[in-house]
């Protein structure tokens, strides 16, 4: 076997002793899987485009000073650290739709305090408290309350007094604003409250153009603020376009949600993307950006691709009431039906298994070999270790006959290796179907078949308990 030099030629007559170094064998482990999640979100500050560029963040107060106090950028920031502390983020901000209207809701305050008490009104599962004496009105105690929110720099909305009513209207605009939850107690005798939900706000702002503008960087994770069709559809169509065979650079899309199980299902049906997923958190009094943002984090934490996300916790999300965890059969229909369900243990949300939303195949046939999301990760991998593998043997090689074998037998050692970490099983027995081609129709082109037989999530254990007497 000719030995082959990169930087000695062979029609060097000079008399003299040259060394070269090759590095191309050095590397046979594989490559590492740390997780780059993008975050796009709603944010208070103004930008000419629309969107801001990515900016990297390290904690909650750099997301605040970034993107605004309050914002939905902020506040997704502080979730998804607070779920992985070692997450690689970066946010794109985006402004408000031009056609945008921001949500509004209202407590409306009667009557006056017989004694003393305290006054909580809740926005966005943040309490806002005073304490009130005798003789206080409900014009004293709303303009109280004003203040106390609108000195709160978190805060997702602003509030203004018109007498006894408390209004906010939520600092973004557009339907996100609607999910925000509103709330009261009072201990105060003589004083009423009463809530009137968020309602009102139209017009999310758009993904696809700061998606476009960040097509050519792999994020690994992407996590979306919205719940609407079109805005997930164009998370799906740009995951798509970067995982493609010539981008390469592959990621998932993470979205929430928080309505019923048959809403869910009705979302999820209509992506129908193996890189997409929606964690459900039925009843949820947090947005499902903040839901989004939490598991989605959750999923960057776990760098091995074929481990299960089942009973890993999503926190910073409020405690749904008993009568919102869902039934079994809500769990497993949603399972069926591409949503994601989180379950409260121990007080704790808790993800109960990570699946995407892909179901049916484009014959509109059941189809579960991508229901697992370990499942398009874990290829994402496999991809990943072959191509950096390949990469870096072959950097100038020649096709020639001895070429296919050279090629197959690294490929074959990555697949072993990849076994013996329990991401992929049976390599040896589906050895056969590992094939490398010289291609027909392209003499610089080799074809390579690898199989990919992942190893799968224990999810089910059924006993049979027999009787002896």
């Amino acid at each position: 076997m000719a030995v082959e030099f990169e930087h000695i030629p062979t029609s060097t007559r000079h008399p003299g002793v040259y060394t070269e170094y090759n590095t191309k064998g050095a590397v046979s482990t594989l490559p590492t899987n740390e997780q780059e999640v993008l975050i796009l979100a709603p944010m208070t500050k103004t930008t000419e485009n629309g969107f801001t560029a990515p900016v990297r963040v390290y904690s909650d107060v750099e997301a605040a000073e970034a993107f605004g106090y309050g914002s939905w950028a902020h506040l997704m920031a502080r979730v998804a650290i607070k779920n992985n502390a070692l997450i690689r983020l970066s946010i794109v901000g985006l402004a408000d739709h031009p056609a945008g209207v921001a949500a509004t809701g209202s407590v409306s305050l009667a009557g006056t305090a017989g004694g003393q008490g305290v006054v909580t009104v809740s926005v966005a599962n943040q309490d806002f408290k005073i304490s009130v004496t005798t003789g206080e009105t409900a014009a004293q105690c709303a303009t109280r309350l004003a203040a106390l929110i609108n000195a709160t720099p978190d805060a997702v909305v602003t509030a203004a007094v018109n007498e006894g009513t408390l209004s906010f209207t939520a600092k973004c605009k557009g339907e996100i604003g609607n999910e925000i939850s509103i709330g009261t107690q009072n201990t105060v005798t003589g004083l009423s409250l009463s809530a009137t939900a968020f309602n009102g706000g139209q017009e999310n702002a758009e993904l696809t153009p700061a998606l476009t503008s960040v097509a050519g960087e792999q994020y690994h994770v992407i996590i979306s603020p919205f719940a609407d069709v079109k805005n997930a559809k164009a998370l799906g169509e740009h995951l798509a376009a970067v995982s493609s065979p010539t981008e390469k650079k592959p990621g998932i899309g993470v979205l929430g949600w928080s309505g019923s199980m048959a809403s869910g299902t009705t979302f999820t049906q209509q992506l129908n993307d193996a890189r997409l997923t929606c964690g459900w958190y039925k009843g949820s009094t947090d947005s499902v950006a903040l839901i989004a943002a939490g598991y989605g984090a959750v999923i960057a934490g776990e760098e091995d691709p074929a481990r299960p996300l089942n009973t890993l916790q999503v926190k910073g999300l409020a405690e749904v009431d008993a009568t919102q965890i869902p039934l079994f059969t809500e769990a497993n229909q949603a399972l069926f039906h591409g949503l994601t369900p989180l379950k409260i243990v121990n007080h704790k949300v808790q993800i109960l298994r990570a699946i995407s939303t892909y179901t049916k195949s484009a014959t509109n046939t059941d189809d579960p070999s991508l229901l697992d999301l370990t499942t398009i990760r874990t290829l994402d991998y496999v991809r990943k270790a072959v191509e950096q593998r390949i990469e870096l043997r072959f950097p100038r090689a020649k096709l020639s006959a001895r070429t296919p074998a050279k090629v197959k037998s690294e490929v074959l050692d990555v697949l072993l290796r990849m076994e013996d970490l329990e991401i992929l099983e049976n390599v040896a027995a589906n050895k056969g179907k590992l094939v490398a081609e010289r291609n027909g129709q392209d003499v610089n082109r080799l074809d390579v078949v690898i199989p990919a037989d992942v190893v799968n999530g224990l999810h089910v254990v059924a006993n049979r308990i027999d009787l002896i007497l």
